[in-house]
């Protein structure tokens, strides 16, 4: 569905809506302009734009609903919500990249909140982030949002629990034990891994 709103902030003065699936080049070239240190963030690592490329690709046939921020009708920030399907645990994953133009302008938070709105209008009960330990902003902007992070081997990984996100999120529980936190990162991890098997042609195809 095509839908647009406009941010309600003062400081971002963009608008933001779903991409149709013909869109998605717009994706590309967004994640394509992320400077070396917001790409590392965004993919765990520093990817090339040949690995970006089919990234974006498999995000227009898989499903990967992205809630776009634009300005002139350029992509300056984006939210995916990635099926359940390409999880192994069947849980639904988020992940968000805001271009250094438009950052500390509430750009983050509006994306955040249309995305939860959107995965709650689809049923999914959690989501799971994922995230670059260093990525204060983003840890900062998802625990906002609910989500307890674990950390292990440079990375931080959790659950919002949508079903609960009218609560304050100190009220909101950490993931329960640390047997929990590691099959949550086992779990994110070997999707990555494949992810990035499909996207070299290592593996077999999405």
């Amino acid at each position: 569905m095509h839908h647009e709103d406009t941010t309600g902030s003062t400081r971002a003065k963009g608008s933001v809506r779903t991409l149709r699936r013909q869109e998605l080049p717009l994706l590309r070239d967004h994640l394509l302009r992320l400077d070396r240190a917001s790409r590392h963030d965004r993919f765990h690592g520093f990817m090339d734009d040949r690995f970006i490329e089919r990234y974006a690709r498999k995000c227009a046939d898989d499903g990967t609903v992205i809630i776009a921020y634009l300005e002139d009708g350029v992509v300056r920030g984006a939210a995916e919500l990635h099926p359940p399907e390409q999880s192994p645990d069947s849980q639904p994953e988020i992940a968000f990249s805001v271009e250094a133009s438009v950052r500390r302008c509430g750009v983050g938070s509006i994306l955040f909140r249309k995305l939860i709105a959107d995965a709650r209008a689809k049923g999914y009960r959690s989501l799971r982030i994922t995230t670059g330990a260093q990525n204060d902003a983003m840890r900062a902007l998802a625990h906002k949002f609910g989500a307890h992070l674990a950390f292990r081997h440079g990375e931080s990984t959790g659950t919002i629990d949508l079903t609960r996100q009218g609560q304050p999120a100190s009220a909101l529980p950490a993931i329960a034990s640390a047997i929990d936190a590691a099959n949550a990162i086992a779990g994110f991890n070997r999707a990555y891994w494949g992810m990035l098997l499909r996207m070299y042609g290592w593996g077999r195809a999405a």
